[in-house]
């Protein structure tokens, strides 16, 4: 079986992803794809990696989990996404590392589908705005105890991608800006269905309408009902232009107030990260997702 997961990161979907997933679970459940509702796997697969605390699972542990997470249905490939799965926000400096938690979570997941062809989904931000937000989440007042000692300009999602190639070689991995999810909503949609899905998939402006006034969202539907963008860039390119006129500013413009921060660090951060992205989209084994 294809496992397929949406491991992270942590702010960076707020379970979008999966419920426009899950749009699509009826149609595809009949081509062998299926895409369950979170409650039937998130608790149990966390439950059951405390429970086995790094040593072997049974040997039919495996097939009862994909009994619980399917049911009775046929299933060829299984769509699973959890954007805490490696941890929660307070863990994520953990012991000093940036996901320090990562490798053992991984080697978790290979030990309970061993024979399975695993996929691994992965949205990156930059860390001018993802340290912000996780810390927040974590709901903690001391900074400085929440990044345990790690310096923000240390940070690269190469080194975190880099350790999932090398504890999980032979799995997928693909990857995305989270600054651009607006404009390759559908694409990531597809990639997590696979062969099988739709043309377009359900819910392929689900994110976009979050983003865009009411307005902005009614005259994009009628611009593609009398002038449909007959490639993806061109349809990328008909997002960015609505999105530029309508789109709501404060769910697209972030503030960033952590002490001793200012604006030299944040661009400093972000110039850091678009190296680092351009590093992450040539990397062996990767699939980099880019508008």
């Amino acid at each position: 079986m294809q496992i397929v997961f949406h491991i992270g990161a942590n702010c960076t979907d707020g379970d979008r992803l999966v419920r426009s997933l899950v749009k699509n679970s009826d149609a595809l459940a009949l081509q062998g794809v299926s895409i369950p509702p979170h409650a039937r796997y998130r608790k149990l697969l966390r439950e059951t990696i405390q429970t086995l605390a790094g040593s072997a699972p049974a040997p039919d542990t495996r097939d009862i989990l994909v009994d619980e997470i399917i049911g009775d249905t046929e299933a060829e490939r299984l769509v699973m996404s959890n954007s805490t799965f490696i941890c929660l926000p307070p863990r994520v400096f953990e012991g000093g590392q940036f996901y320090g938690l990562l490798e053992m979570k991984l080697r978790a997941l290979k030990l309970l589908f061993p024979n399975d062809d695993i996929e691994l989904f992965l949205a990156l931000r930059n860390p001018a705005t993802f340290i912000p937000a996780v810390f927040e989440q974590a709901r903690t007042k001391n900074f400085g105890a929440f990044m345990e000692g790690i310096d923000p300009t240390s940070l690269r999602w190469s080194q975190v991608i880099t350790r999932i190639r090398a504890i999980a070689p032979t799995a997928k991995v693909t990857v995305w800006c989270n600054e651009d999810t607006p404009l390759i909503w559908g694409d990531i949609l597809q990639q997590m269905i696979g062969d099988a899905a739709p043309e377009p998939p359900i819910g392929e402006f689900d994110l976009l309408s979050t983003i865009m006034s009411p307005e902005g969202m009614s005259r994009f539907q009628a611009y593609l009902a009398t002038r449909p963008p007959k490639t993806n860039l061109q349809m990328r390119r008909v997002i960015a232009a609505f999105l530029d006129k309508y789109a709501l500013h404060d769910e697209v413009e972030e503030e960033v107030d952590l002490p001793g921060w200012d604006a030299h660090l944040v661009d400093h951060l972000t110039r850091i990260y678009e190296d680092d992205v351009k590093h992450i989209a040539g990397l062996d084994g990767v699939t980099f997702l880019e508008p």
